[in-house]
């Protein structure tokens, strides 16, 4: 295990921040943002594969229930939790951090 000096993190933490220069220093905000667009773009193909090969696994967890351990099971109740965790903190933030209801 690496001990983590305050001297590695900075340098760490330095190179990060000059491999981003690039996209802090551009001088077109629109080229810029069209870069990053496809980038992302890019980088969908990857993340469907992704998905697909995530719901096999969940598909042949399903076919395969009587073995599931309760492990598997606590860790998928534990992230659907948190899915809802999150929709409700979006739905407060778009509330304009209100609880009871929309500004109208």
């Amino acid at each position: 295990m690496e001990v983590l000096t305050t001297s590695s993190c900075w340098s760490r933490t330095s190179n990060t921040f000059r491999s981003h220069l690039q996209w802090r220093n551009a001088t077109s905000c629109l080229s810029n943002c069209f870069t990053l667009a496809l980038l992302v773009l890019y980088s969908i193909p990857g993340r469907y594969e992704s998905f697909w090969k995530e719901l096999d696994y969940v598909k042949h967890l399903w076919k395969n229930r009587q073995e599931l351990k309760v492990e598997d099971a606590g860790i998928a109740a534990l992230f659907g939790l948190e899915c809802f965790a999150w929709f409700c903190a979006g739905e407060i933030v778009g509330r304009g951090f209100t609880f009871t209801g929309y500004h109208v």
